[in-house]
């Protein structure tokens, strides 16, 4: 990250600066992946300074040019891997949930979803030899669905597995969760969530993982019929972005569930289908369908990556969290 303020940007005054910040571009680094445009909307400067301010913090953060593939190959080394708690499921994540990314998880109600956010949610905060990533979590929850009750369950579980002492307690206070009543307040959150990251950026539990339960669920409640489609699906778009770019800034992993629904005239195969159509598909890097099996089982099924083969696992979901099927 660059330690240059944004009053020692090129272009940018106090005043501009002052504006940049109340309106969340608290860093170099969010201006430089920022378009024209929202600069504009959001700190009322014209077109042409707006192009040159993203230009300088493009420079000043040295984002946004060409580079050679080993350099790429340098910048990979520091995505982070966070340990699902089950050995399969890990394995077929290539280590497990990637940093610099966003995970969609998708199933029917009652398929595990919010259980392995939550679990995610404990192994965030385990220490880097166990899996964990030493950080606090951003849950942005739209369907009540956050249990505190549940973490405790699960980091019980975990110090049991880990044979060391945990304070549930401990891991209550590093997770930040905010209740989102409609989809416009679900993308403010996302900022929120932004400058959350900032403030504890310089602390010994910065934000290491942002959950979204459920990314889909005011959209699709609140954009009825075809008619409204087009404008859905933008609104999405853009929200997708946002996390995705959270997600680079902090060098955190970005977990999103997804709802489903059924393709009435599939007439062999699996009918399920998630939510959000192919802005969601393509924007999700790592796409994992889960369903269940019987009694606490669930299949996860690796169905998108771009450097992983399809694969399947199986996890169990028990009262001390998820454990190897």
């Amino acid at each position: 990250m660059s330690d240059i303020s944004l009053e020692e940007l090129d272009h940018v005054g106090p005043a501009t600066a002052q504006k940049l910040k109340e309106a969340g571009y608290t860093s170099v680094e969010a201006i430089a992946v920022s378009s024209p445009a929202e600069l504009v909307a959001s700190a009322e400067i014209g077109e042409s300074t707006a192009a040159k301010i993203i230009s300088a913090a493009r420079n000043a953060a040295d984002i946004g040019g060409f580079e050679t593939g080993d350099l790429v190959m340098e910048r990979r080394e520091r995505v982070a891997k966070l340990s699902t708690g089950c050995i399969e499921f890990d394995e077929m994540l290539g280590g497990g949930v990637e940093s610099q990314a966003i995970t969609e998880l998708y199933g029917e109600f009652g398929s595990g979803k919010t259980q392995i956010t939550h679990q995610l949610a404990v192994n965030a905060q385990l220490p880097e030899e166990l899996g964990g990533m030493n950080g606090s979590v951003v849950i942005i929850d739209t369907e009540n669905t956050f249990r505190p009750e549940r973490i405790k369950q699960m980091v019980e579980g975990a110090a049991l597995k880990h044979g060391i002492e945990l304070d549930p307690e401990e891991f209550l206070r590093n997770i930040h969760v905010a209740r989102a009543y409609n989809s416009n307040h679900q993308i403010l959150l996302a900022d929120a969530a932004s400058e959350k990251a900032t403030a504890l950026k310089d602390t010994d539990r910065p934000v290491k993982l942002l959950i979204v339960d459920s990314l889909t669920a005011h959209f699709r409640a609140e954009y009825v019929g075809r008619g409204t489609l087009a404008d859905r699906q933008q609104k999405l778009n853009k929200h997708l972005h946002d996390l995705q770019r959270f997600g680079d800034l902090n060098n955190a992993c970005v977990v999103v569930t997804n709802q489903v629904m059924a393709k009435p005239d599939a007439f062999f195969g699996d009918p399920t289908r998630p939510i959000g159509g192919h802005i969601v598909g393509h924007t999700a890097t790592f796409r994992l369908y889960i369903r269940k099996s019987k009694g606490d089982k669930r299949i996860v099924k690796l169905v998108d990556s771009p450097c992983l083969p399809d694969g399947e696992a199986i996890i169990a979901v028990t009262t001390d969290g998820l454990v190897d099927g």
